[in-house]
């Protein structure tokens, strides 16, 4: 078996080039309390404070879902055709 796949290295990544790295196909879990998420997802309303929740994010911090479980946040990247990464 052979790879196929060719890396080209340009250079540095300028800063607009990093911030719109791999937005469009990755993503990350973010565990969250309410209180957080609630400034994170405005339109959410009636969070009771506390509660453990998981938030969906594009990589470049944009804010996709908002779930009560890790597992819907990464079902929800599957559906979505995102990859999900970790965070440490």
């Amino acid at each position: 078996m052979t790879n196929d796949y060719e890396i080209q290295i340009a250079g540095p990544l300028t800063p607009d080039q990093f911030v719109h790295l791999g937005e469009a196909s990755i993503a990350y879990v973010r565990p969250m309390k309410s209180e957080e998420a609630q400034a994170l997802f405005p339109q959410i309303e009636g969070l009771r404070p506390g509660m453990q929740l998981f938030a969906l994010v594009r990589a470049n911090g944009e804010p996709i879902v908002l779930a009560d479980s890790k597992a819907a946040a990464v079902a929800n990247a599957w559906e979505h055709q995102l990859d999900t990464v970790s965070l440490h």
